[in-house]
């Protein structure tokens, strides 16, 4: 942009999913017209829906991850490696901790959830005794403990604690677990436990035939499945149920509740009471209209209501077309482009589940309303599709593409 000053500034805060997407068809809409800048409190991407294989050592960490400055100075976005404190709508800044007070015209929040470890006693990699395979870091620890339980075997628990808004890499976790198991000869007792009303749930209100064929899979497997299920506590070697249960363990991996990012509680009017971001249909904040939000921190209301409480799954499909809504309704803001609206029982979402052979392949056209439109494809296909997706996704965000 030499030799020009942009007219306006977009910022973007959190660069996963929705935030590398916007940030790139921000730049692909609005050209020299503004200026993008992009915060992140992390230096690199890592392809989250891979880490369910890190365990098992299906993948290292430079296969799926790659450094963003470079790869946004590339495109003429400007990056921060910084944490984002707090924001102040009134002056349209966000706080850093490092550059100080940063300015926009326009602001998309997309900055994912904090990982709500502390609400369950003893629950996580870090203070706790349960594993998680939500960041890098926890992937690579959770592989340790499971070359620990193939040199010792014993017990395994798996699943997804009540709060959490991701349902199906626990389901990924346990299948390729268990048959990585059963390939070694090693015999021990898997019990998978989560907050769903059902098995196959998925956070969507059930999909087709998801629950049968998921029930079916865990009969041949002799998975123990226990639904509609909150966890009270952890310790060492066991996991308590509310019900009043406890399950001995050599290796557990759960996956925790979640809030929304201090970012956003600090910030006055910014979220609800759990820290999420209330937007109308062009993901535009209700109170704010120079603020919008795109993935999981945005506020979304459930399928159904459930016993437990099973909020709606926020994948990264859906991460992906909150984005692009977004980054078109604030590329119109500025003078590009017509607005555009999608309703909340309007996103759609596809879910991919790697099982090592036994995975399927989910589609809804509504991941909260009533869906017109279903689809469930069973088998190994499901492995590589994902396998597919990885790599392009991976290979058109090196090269600054947002499409697909």
């Amino acid at each position: 942009m030499e030799g020009r000053t942009p007219a306006s500034r977009v910022v973007v805060v959190g660069s996963s999913f929705a935030g590398l997407t916007a940030a790139f068809e921000l730049r692909r809409s609005l050209g020299e017209r503004a200026e993008i800048v992009v915060v992140d409190r992390r230096d690199s991407f890592t392809f989250i829906p891979s880490l369910i294989w890190v365990p098992f050592g299906g993948r290292e960490s430079t296969e799926i991850t790659f450094p963003l400055a470079a790869t946004y100075e590339d495109r003429g976005i400007r990056f921060l490696h910084d944490v984002a404190e707090s924001v102040d709508t009134d002056w349209r800044q966000v706080v850093l901790a490092r550059h100080g007070h940063l300015s926009y015209d326009r602001l998309l929040v997309a900055t994912g959830p904090h990982l709500d470890f502390e609400r369950i006693p003893g629950l996580g990699p870090e203070s706790g005794y349960t594993e998680s395979i939500c960041t890098l870091d926890h992937a690579l620890r959770a592989r340790s403990s499971w070359e620990r339980l193939m040199a010792d075997p014993g017990p395994v628990v798996v699943g997804t604690a009540q709060g959490a808004a991701y349902f199906h890499p626990s389901y990924e976790y346990v299948l390729n677990g268990v048959q990585r198991m059963r390939a070694a000869g090693i015999t021990a007792p898997v019990s998978f436990v989560t907050s769903e009303p059902f098995i196959g749930h998925f956070g969507l209100g059930g999909v087709a035939r998801a629950r049968h064929a998921i029930e079916t899979t865990f009969a041949r497997l002799d998975v123990e499945a226990l639904p509609n299920q909150a966890i009270t506590e952890v310790r060492e070697g066991e996991v308590e149920l509310e019900s009043g249960r406890v399950m001995a363990f050599a290796h557990a991996m759960i996956i925790p509740p979640v809030r929304g990012v201090d970012m956003v509680r600090a910030s006055l009017g910014l979220g609800n009471d759990a820290g999420w971001i209330p937007v109308d249909d062009q993901f535009r904040h209700v109170r704010f209209p120079e603020v919008f939000a795109a993935g999981t921190d945005v506020a979304l209301g459930s399928p159904q209501p459930t016993p437990v409480g099973a909020p709606v799954a926020k994948t990264g499909y859906m991460s992906q077309n909150m984005a692009r809504v977004a980054a078109r309704n604030i590329a119109a803001d500025l003078g590009v482009g017509t607005h555009r609206g999608v309703p909340e029982d309007e996103l759609g979402t596809v879910t991919v589940v790697d099982g090592a052979g036994a995975g399927m392949i989910l589609r809804t056209d509504s991941a909260l309303g009533e869906a017109k439109h279903t689809h469930l494809i069973e088998g190994p296909q499901a492995h590589w599709a994902k396998v597919a997706f990885e790599k392009f996704f991976l290979s058109t965000r090196k090269r600054g593409g947002v499409r697909g």
